[in-house]
This record gives C-alpha cells, structure tokens and sequence, in this order.
C-alpha cells in the first residue's frame, strides 16, 4: 500500500491561500489564467469590477463603453446621466422625451396632463385625444362617461345606435338582461326575433 504525503501548494505570483487552504485565488486586479494571474488591463476612466465571472473592468461613472475603451457621456440639456453600461447613458428629464440626440419639451394641450412617465400626455377626464388638442367629449342623453374617462356608454334600458342613446324595447315575457343593453327571455319563453315565444 502506498503512503499518502503532502506536497506543497505552489502559490503564484499575485495570488493568496484560499479561505479553505487547498487552493488559491488572484489578487485584485488580476485574473486567473492557467496557473498564473495576468493583470487585468483596464483603460483609462474605467476601474476593476470583481462582480462578474471572471472579473473585469467597468467604465466610471458618466463613460459608457465604446469598442473597448470608455468615452464620456455628452449629456443634452434637460437630461441626466444614468449608471448604466446599456444604452446611451441617460435619459431626458420629467417632461421631455429623446428627439434626434437631444430632449425635447413636451408639449401638453389645454385640459390634458403629463403622463406617469413623463415623456408624453394624455387628455383629462371627459375629453379625447385629436391631433395635438383635447376636445370636449360629446355626451348623448342617456349616457355616462365609461371608466377610461375617454368614451361613453348607454345607461341601463338604452342601446347605443351610432351617436345616440335609443331606449331598450323589452317585449312581453322578457327582462333586461345584466349587460342592460339588451334583453332576455324568461324562463318557458325563447327568443323568436324581437319577441319571446312559448317553449
């Protein structure tokens, strides 16, 4: 049987033990290669970044990576820079919106608002989106703003026929159905055109 012996771990030049003592890790700045660590090269306005696998380098702050080196980010007026590698490396402030390399204003038309975003509008309750305008929205009898604010819709017993609200005609035998534009037979009666026949 043949004894076991312990032979040295060979540590490279800009290296360190492990925090287990079985193996070795580079320095930082330094990449494992083989059995040796190579330094890492990093341009200029760039700096180490031991977060990814293997490490590298990373552009500073307001440089953005170009063909392997770092150019300053130009930022227009009304923007800002962003920290981000993807990209332009900024955005435009509340209110404008990316137009050619620059931010433009938005413009926001009478009764409308800024979006969340706040690189666009939108028209305020009770009046539509036309162009660059919002126009008053035009409400027939017997019917209501719907839930978007932006369109309308018949009241319960009325029907929509193109811009008008006409009345429901519920014939015997029959009740407004839960949509409320519309009807249905009740039970022992089925729908025969415009009315409700025995079953």
């Amino acid at each position: 049987m043949q004894a076991q012996v312990c032979v040295a771990l060979k540590v490279p030049v800009n290296a360190y033990l492990n925090a287990f003592g079985n193996g070795w890790d580079c320095a930082r700045g330094y990449l494992r290669i083989a059995e040796r660590c190579t330094v890492i090269k990093v341009p200029g306005n760039a700096h180490v970044d031991e977060q990814p696998f293997p490490p590298g380098w990373q552009c500073n702050r307001g440089y953005l990576e170009v063909n392997g080196g770092c150019m300053r980010i130009l930022v227009p007026a009304n923007a800002y820079a962003v920290d981000s590698t993807l990209g332009r490396g900024w955005e435009c402030n509340r209110g404008y919106r990316l137009q050619g390399n620059g931010c433009a204003a938005v413009t926001v038309p009478a009764n409308g608002f800024l979006q969340r975003a706040g690189d666009d509008w939108d028209c305020d309750r009770g009046f539509r989106k036309h162009a660059d305008a919002c126009l008053p929205l035009e409400v027939p009898a017997n019917a209501y703003l719907d839930w978007t604010g932006n369109g309308w819709k018949c009241e319960r017993g009325f029907r929509q026929q193109g811009s008008i609200c006409k009345p429901l005609v519920v014939p015997a035998s029959a009740y407004i159905g839960y949509s409320g534009n519309d009807w249905a037979c009740v039970e022992g009666f089925r729908k025969q055109g415009e009315a409700c026949i025995p079953e």
